[in-house]
């Protein structure tokens, strides 16, 4: 009877892949029936199916707890519809100057800076909003990241939920494309900034979901006093 044991240890070859355990590889020749052994890997694999299968039942929950205020969603759709621009562009250009140098320490590249200070500038004033207040309150979300998705599936810079788009009427946007997604949360955050009578701290716990506290609040304000106000 032929009988085969080779053992090799295989985390030199892929150290990243192995996430520096030591997993071993047997390979057994006996009768005719080749046996693989990779508990490891399976134990990976049902822990990875584990939690997609946790977030994917977390999104659901959460679409569907959700109620939807239909003055929002008519909102949403007039803002999208919209296509005004700088009522005053001398002073957006000189805003743009001013807050270049600022949003350096997140955006290298200035095109990509000062494109992305232009339409935020745009959908700010658009939405009769702040614009500093919704650089401080991107960085608190997203750190200007407009492919940043979060574990309850927000999306974009200003991690707007997706089902807003549905709501609308419009399932084919994309929210991680910028002008869509600055423009629905900038309509999203003047909504409550009107409910809350422009009370900061409640208008900004309605827009991440943590009514009743201040912790959310407080890092987009400190964002604002810190890093945006203008001097």
């Amino acid at each position: 009877m032929l009988r085969f044991c080779l053992i090799k240890n295989i985390l030199s070859l892929s150290p990243q892949y192995l996430c520096g355990s030591k997993l071993l590889f047997s390979f057994i020749y006996s009768k005719n029936i080749f046996y693989v052994y990779i508990p490891y890997m399976i134990k990976r694999l049902a822990k990875t199916l584990l939690l997609l299968l946790c977030w994917l039942s977390a999104m659901q929950s959460y679409a569907a707890g959700q109620t939807v205020d239909p003055k929002l969603r008519q909102l949403l759709t007039a803002a999208i519809n919209s296509s005004e621009s700088f009522d005053d562009r001398f002073h957006a250009e000189v805003w743009l100057l001013d807050m270049s140098n600022r949003l350096q320490r997140y955006v290298d590249d200035e095109a990509t800076r000062l494109e992305m200070l232009k339409q935020i500038h745009l959908e700010a004033t658009r939405a009769g909003l702040q614009p500093e207040l919704v650089l401080a309150l991107i960085e608190v979300e997203s750190h200007f990241d407009s492919y940043a998705i979060s574990k309850s599936g927000a999306q974009g810079m200003m991690q707007v939920m997706p089902f807003w788009l549905e709501e609308i009427g419009r399932p084919n946007d994309n929210l991680i494309v910028m002008k869509t997604n600055l423009r629905m949360g900038c309509t999203i955050l003047k909504y409550y900034m009107d409910m809350e009578k422009h009370d900061l701290h409640k208008a900004l716990a309605r827009y991440n979901g943590s009514r009743g506290s201040k912790v959310y609040s407080n890092k987009v304000l400190s964002a604002l006093q810190n890093h945006w106000y203008k001097s």
